[in-house]
């Protein structure tokens, strides 16, 4: 499986990361820092035989790119154990992630996951994995007090392979 991600300007980036050093504090659930996983946005998910394909399309769409701005107003759950920060699916967004799947769909023996399709796909940013019940709620509990909305911009894209994660390509985008 292979993952486009979204990254974002350096401040945004800076509390993403407090929301994830905070969750692991508060449920003692470290899995996105053991991990190392970056605060990123997936925009979409491929089954792929052939990286080079992808690769390709991947630096023919980032090169029709600049950076974008996005906003962050809301937490929520992926039951039964994810914690997100929920970005609004602004005009910006909703372009990138179509750009990608309309240059993605077609390549011979690709697909892309149901859930990163136009119009069915949820942008959000997982601050916390892996929670069990218990920790599903320290963590809520934390957001709840602790979260404030943020805007912010993407400024980076990448392609990555996953399990374990690797990153096949990651590309600056320029300011308009």
């Amino acid at each position: 499986m292979y993952l486009i991600s979204a990254y974002f300007d350096e401040n945004t980036s800076n509390i993403l990361s407090k929301y994830f050093e905070d969750i692991a504090a508060a449920t003692g659930n470290d899995f996105m820092i053991a991990n190392n996983v970056p605060p990123h946005m997936t925009i979409t998910s491929i089954e792929a035989r052939n990286p080079k394909q992808l690769i390709g399309e991947f630096e023919r769409i980032c090169s029709q790119l600049s950076v974008g701005d996005i906003v962050l107003p809301t937490i929520g759950q992926l039951l039964p154990y994810v914690i997100y920060v929920g970005s609004v699916l602004n005009e910006y967004l909703q372009e990138l992630q179509e750009k990608f799947y309309y240059a993605l769909k077609d390549i011979p023996d690709t697909s892309i996951s149901k859930y990163y399709m136009p119009y069915s796909w949820m942008p959000h940013i997982t601050v916390g994995k892996t929670l069990s019940e218990g920790q599903m709620l320290q963590a809520f509990e934390y957001m709840q007090k602790s979260f404030a909305p943020v805007s912010g911009k993407i400024v980076e894209l990448g392609l990555a392979k996953t399990n374990p994660h690797e990153d096949l390509m990651r590309i600056k985008l320029p300011v308009n």
